[in-house]
């Protein structure tokens, strides 16, 4: 005999049908400790008789649910509640903005006892020049190839990470009291970089694009009238934008590249999404005069592979090569060899397709979560965002976090903090499925509940 369903049947108030409204409430009280794992829900019919629904509504609410993870069903037996409540110290951590894993032991293995065999020991046992080793300026050329920027390896910095190329491209081109165009809302690191290193930073109104050309043109109008500005630079991320997935149209792009161009200002161009939606020119190619692109492979391959570039324009090159005398940054040649190696037998296209189609999955569960509560999101990325005001999504993250969900805090992603228009970044890719299905539960129940 099966034992009866400790749950008691309702509707949820919201929802654009019956079966939402049902598989709302259902998730509404497993997410809120009143339903356990393992506990066993109401069988179809029963339930279908209790709530006066058709058989099929139920059929539908509870797919819903096994898709979220939330249930599972055991042919003969019923659908049990599948989720681990988040309680004492464990956390889900939706803050970190890395691709999912998708990096077996298996291929590790198999590329390390490759390399072993040709490996150049000479880079491990000489320091590495400034900007590092030509041969492996080369192999991260050739990568940025397959990404549509051709640049010559003398223009080319390696570096242990993005963000060391990134302020390695604040300091050439900003100097010590420079200023720096951004999009309002904006990459966290790339904030706090400016600020830790003095620079003024300035906001720019954005759309569903990304940065208004408008608003830049009149932006650097202003700028120019200020006396005692050293190097003015906009730094923007043209593809996938971080963090509201905003990806600018050839148009815009070529709007961006000229504004800067009349104006005398230098473009820093964060590629490290580029690796995505193909098809695209970069800023780069569109201004190569006057553009750094910086890129890195953490995104691109996985965040093991500590590897950073900047694209140069030529007249920066020499101040470059001055500056990393002072502050070598040259990646390990470990990571290089694993590169060089992955773009020679075809896995770099391997593993970038495996990360799409993850991106893909966990950007459409959030969307089947959050989807009706205005989640900005898109299929390539690895962050979704859910627009709000900042007293409203101060408070969402704070409750979150009492519930063991860990977001990006609000104010980390404006570049001016008294504005009123903020939002959540929602991290979708360091995450388990099993745990990101429980987070992205406990947010959607916590929007219903402050709706």
């Amino acid at each position: 005999m099966l034992l009866p369903s400790p749950w008691i049947p309702h509707l949820a108030s919201t929802g654009a049908n019956v079966a939402e409204r049902l598989s709302l409430a259902l998730a509404g009280d497993i997410i809120e400790g009143r339903l356990a794992g393992g506990d066993r829900l109401p069988a179809h019919r029963d339930l279908a008789k209790t709530l006066q629904i058709g058989l099929g509504t139920v059929t539908k609410a509870y797919a819903i649910l096994e898709r979220r993870g939330l249930t599972r069903s055991v042919k003969g037996r019923g659908t049990f509640v599948a989720i681990l409540q988040a309680h004492g110290s464990r956390q889900i951590d939706l803050s970190a903005n890395a691709p999912p894993a998708v990096l077996g032991a298996r291929l590790l293995a198999r590329t390390l006892t490759g390399i072993a065999r040709k490996i150049d020991a000479d880079h491990f046992n000489l320091y590495a020049p400034p900007g590092g080793h030509l041969e492996h300026r080369r192999v991260l050329a050739r990568w940025l190839g397959t990404l549509g920027l051709g640049v010559e390896p003398s223009q080319l910095v390696l570096t242990s990470g993005a963000r060391q190329a990134l302020a390695l491209a604040f300091d050439l081109v900003c100097g010590r009291h420079g200023v720096i165009l951004t999009e309002r809302i904006t990459y966290p690191g790339a904030i706090a970089l400016a600020r830790r290193k003095g620079y003024r930073i300035q906001g720019v109104e954005i759309d569903s694009e990304g940065m208004v050309p408008q608003a830049l043109a009149g932006a650097l109008a202003g700028i120019k009238a200020i006396k005692g500005i050293e190097g003015t630079a906009v730094y923007l991320t043209p593809t996938l934008h971080n963090p509201t997935t905003a990806t600018m149209g050839v148009a815009r792009r070529q709007a961006i590249a000229q504004i800067c161009r009349q104006a005398g200002a230098w473009i820093i161009e964060d590629g490290v999404y580029a690796a995505s939606p193909p098809g695209l020119p970069q800023l780069a190619t569109l201004a190569p005069e006057i553009a750094l692109h910086v890129n890195g492979l953490s995104k691109s391959l996985g965040p093991g592979l500590q590897m950073g570039m900047l694209a140069l324009p030529p007249s920066l090159c020499d101040a470059a090569q001055d500056l990393l005398r002072e502050l070598p940054m040259a990646p390990s040649a470990l990571s290089c060899a694993v590169v060089d190696d992955w773009l020679a037998t075809g896995v770099i296209a391997s593993i970038q397709q495996d990360l799409r189609h993850e991106a893909r999955r966990r950007s459409q569960l959030a969307a089947s979560f959050l989807g009706t509560r205005g989640l900005v999101w898109h299929p390539d990325a690895y962050h979704a965002w859910l627009p709000m005001n900042r007293d409203a999504a101060d408070g969402v993250a704070s409750a979150a976090m009492d519930l063991g969900v860990k977001l990006t805090p609000p104010q980390s992603t404006m570049v001016r903090p008294a504005d009123s228009a903020s939002g959540l970044r929602i991290c979708l890719g360091g995450a388990s499925w099993e745990a990101l299905n429980e987070a992205l539960a406990m947010l959607a129940s916590l929007l219903k509940e402050r709706a």
